[in-house]
């Protein structure tokens, strides 16, 4: 048995998401719902526009969804507790040469008091149904925010999510690397210590790699740069790039670490801001990367186009979707092509 993530890069079939129906994604107001909905559809369309894209969508908000979505979108209904489903999807893998994905448990990230999860936890199959893909069952509580690859066995996690007590109580790193062998292929597993200040507080996933840390093409590991030292996050970059910068890859090779910077805004309304250029999402010819009206912007888009040459980099105004928990590699999965 061969089992292996293709790296996010590498050729799609399609993209996956999820539409935002309710809870705190679509907040009290129908201006509220409206940002939501404006932010999940500029994403999608971006995508639809260079690649085919299916998103799930609850029953009740297809009329919405349609009236947003540009009409390429497939829509696949689907009971929905929330719309981030880089972690209620599943991670689609290669299995001995054949399309396969891994269903991992989803608990609302780590059983979080504001979170439900009993219709999400159930979207992953729900997908791999409808496109007659056999799921790989996992015991271990993951999301797919919370790892990354090169797609050639190396792969990013954190500490404080896979060893989460309220996502794994009990398991050691040892049976996690086991776990992520047996279901990504994963031959060497990078351990960082933590994630962002704000993704570590009350309302975040409690550190999840993709808006800290990603591989590109070219071997190298994009690391979130946090320059101002009157952010908390100053010091989670400084750690973060000492032990990349003293790490190898799955086949022994040293990496190379490229700061791209965080934005200079350091808060909003709710406190120190974890915004990051790192949660971009790598599609076929192009990357939609997360903007935010900040003066590191076109530094971080100049970052970007040259991780990834030959790509379109088109920037994506990210603020209404960090303000509600995440960033746009949060809302995408690829489906890569066999």
């Amino acid at each position: 048995m061969t089992r292996r993530m293709p790296a996010e890069w590498e050729p799609h079939t399609r993209t996956w998401m999820a539409w935002p129906s309710g809870g705190y994604t679509l907040g009290d107001s129908d201006a509220e719902a409206d940002e939501a909905r404006g932010a999940w559809a500029a994403v999608a369309n971006a995508i639809v526009a260079r690649e085919p894209l299916t998103m799930l969508v609850s029953p009740d908000a297809v009329g919405a969804a349609r009236a947003w979505l540009d009409p390429r979108i497939a829509l696949l209904e689907a009971p929905l507790d929330d719309a981030w489903f880089r972690d209620a999807g599943p991670t689609f893998v290669v299995d001995d040469g054949a399309l396969a994905g891994v269903d991992w448990v989803f608990n609302g990230w780590g059983a979080q008091d504001w979170a439900t999860w009993d219709r999400d936890a159930l979207a992953a199959r729900a997908a791999l149904a409808s496109i007659e893909v056999p799921a790989i069952t996992s015991s271990l509580v993951n999301e797919g925010g919370g790892i990354h690859t090169d797609g050639r066995g190396t792969f990013l996690v954190t500490d404080t999510v896979q060893l989460d007590p309220g996502r794994n109580p009990g398991w050691t790193r040892a049976q996690v690397e086991d776990e992520l062998a047996r279901t990504v292929g994963a031959r060497k597993v990078i351990w960082l210590p933590r994630g962002l200040t704000r993704d570590s507080e009350r309302f975040g996933t409690r550190g999840h790699v993709d808006i800290v840390a990603c591989f590109t093409p070219a071997g190298s590991v994009l690391v979130h740069d946090q320059r101002d030292p009157a952010h908390p996050d100053h010091a989670v970059s400084a750690e973060i790039r000492a032990l990349l910068t003293a790490e190898t890859d799955a086949d022994g090779r040293p990496l190379t670490v490229v700061p791209i910077p965080a934005p200079a805004t350091l808060r909003d309304d709710e406190g120190w801001v974890d915004w990051s250029y790192v949660n971009h999402y790598v599609l076929d010819g192009a990357v939609i990367a997360c903007v935010f009206d900040d003066p590191h912007d076109a530094e971080a888009l100049a970052v970007l186009a040259a991780a990834y040459p030959g790509r379109e980099i088109v920037g994506v105004d990210a603020r209404p979707i960090f303000a509600r928990g995440g960033g746009i590699h949060c809302i995408t999965q690829q489906q890569p092509a066999v």
